[in-house]
């Protein structure tokens, strides 16, 4: 489930849609449809600018300084006012998306040869990684949904992937123990951080960038300095 910096709500089901619903008087405002396997995850191009400011839609013209200023980042990162949304299902495929907008996909992205765990998009909304059970990472167009690049390194099912603040590195968590830095330049292995005794469930990236944390099945949490 996603809030929207366009003040919605997105919420995505095993009946393999995706519903935009309004919060204020929890109207359903339309249904998304064209995978056919759960939907697993799903990512806002506008993920990142939401997490760092203090964006509250209900106080837009207000005059709130904290609003203003959240705004003033929410619109640098969503362009021309349209949010985009990527969603990923265990059908293998990816779908791009301008929910609050149409119900028609912009893409199908495919690729990927077995489950999506997790989509998510870099920082600036201009790129789109994906992690697979194929134990892949894959990289595509934040707008458009053409693919750039797979990353692979990972020997078993790759859970979770997470963005650096400044767009340059990615980093992925997996069932093989590892977690991998990788460069979005030369899309090669940057780093490979083993240290974890079991599966790595879930990493991610410290919004100013100087650090990773990442959790398993062992129990642990490793904090990482980049």
């Amino acid at each position: 489930i996603r809030w929207s910096g366009d003040n919605l709500i997105y919420s995505a089901s095993q009946d393999r849609t995706i519903k935009v619903w309004r919060p204020k008087d929890g109207v359903l405002c339309r249904t998304l449809q064209g995978h056919a396997h759960w939907v697993n995850t799903m990512a806002l191009s506008t993920d990142y600018a939401i997490r760092i400011g203090n964006w509250d839609p209900s106080l837009q013209g207000t005059g709130d300084p904290a609003s203003t200023d959240a705004l003033t980042v929410y619109k640098k990162f969503a362009g021309a006012g349209e949010e985009f949304m990527v969603s990923g299902s265990d059908d293998f495929t990816l779908f791009l998306w301008s929910p609050s907008k149409s119900n028609k996909p912009i893409c199908r992205m495919t690729g990927h040869q077995q489950l999506i765990n997790q989509v998510m998009f870099s920082p600036n909304g201009k790129r789109i990684a994906s992690a697979s059970f194929d134990k892949s990472v894959k990289v595509w167009e934040g707008k458009t949904g053409k693919y750039i690049s797979t990353l692979r390194g990972h020997v078993k099912a790759v859970y979770q992937v997470s963005w650096s603040a400044d767009n340059k590195l990615l980093v992925s968590g997996s069932s093989d123990s590892t977690v991998k830095v990788w460069c979005m330049k030369t899309f090669t292995l940057l780093q490979d951080l083993p240290g974890h005794a079991d599966e790595v469930y879930t990493v991610d990236w410290s919004p100013c960038g100087s650090r990773v944390v990442s959790g398993g099945k062992d129990k642990v949490l490793k904090i990482w300095r980049s």
